[in-house]
């Protein structure tokens, strides 16, 4: 295949390994839908679905990288059910269907970042809102969206989540391993340099700051013991 297509990356890449999390993030996506399903469908009323698709979503940051800032309790949480919430609202107010799904998914980004609870799936749960129209079934039917099926479904998949990585061995909801502020690093970086450098490229990376300096300590680790003194 790669003969025919050779810009399609090899799988797994070179010199890597697939990690034992990802192996496992599968059982636990399945405990985490199957309990939404379960749950929510106790008490989510025959207008609405007992689960959307944007939990689907949710469950791989939840259960496959769950180190990321995107897969927080608070960004699964808050950034579902806000966006939820204004897809529902812009649904409302705007009745042309192309202009209603672009203007939610983009207040539901702003509104995540001002919240600081920026989650990807949030997107899709505020697209889900427009395209299913809610309120078509009563405006009651319509402000409940987002709390059932979406906020109860994710509140129920980061529960889920946590008690599945009790038994992974990793840490959920994530909890960085600060390095001391004034550890330098071998090549002689501060925290603080660390810092300007992100800050520079001003772009917004997938990782915690702590989690980056930890990083570059156990490369440096590696580095010293790989190469001969």
């Amino acid at each position: 295949m790669r003969n025919f297509f050779p810009f399609l990356p090899s799988f797994p890449a070179r010199g890597s390994s697939i990690p034992p999390l990802a192996l496992a993030a599968g059982p636990g996506a399945v405990c985490g839908i199957s309990a939404c399903l379960a749950l929510t469908g106790l008490v989510a009323p025959a207008s609405l679905p007992a689960i959307v698709a944007p939990i689907g979503a949710s469950s791989v940051l939840v259960f496959a990288v769950p180190a990321s800032p995107l897969a927080k309790p608070r960004a699964v949480i808050m950034g579902n059910t806000l966006s939820a919430a204004v897809g529902v609202l812009v649904s409302l107010v705007v009745s042309q269907p192309m202009l209603a799904a672009g203007l939610a998914v983009g207040l539901a980004i702003f509104v995540m970042s001002v919240t600081r609870s920026l989650h990807p799936p949030g997107g899709a749960a505020a697209l889900t809102a427009v395209l299913m129209h809610p309120s078509t079934t009563g405006l009651e039917t319509a402000f409940l969206f987002p709390l059932v099926p979406v906020g109860v479904n994710s509140v129920v998949l980061v529960c889920t989540g946590m008690l599945f990585h009790r038994f992974s061995g990793h840490s959920y909801p994530h909890h960085a391993v600060p390095v001391s502020p004034q550890t330098e690093t071998a090549a002689g970086l501060l925290h603080e340099d660390i810092l300007a450098a992100l800050q520079k490229t001003g772009e917004t990376f997938d990782i915690e700051i702590e989690d980056l300096e930890r990083l570059l300590v156990l490369a440096e680790a590696h580095k010293k013991e790989r190469l001969p003194t």
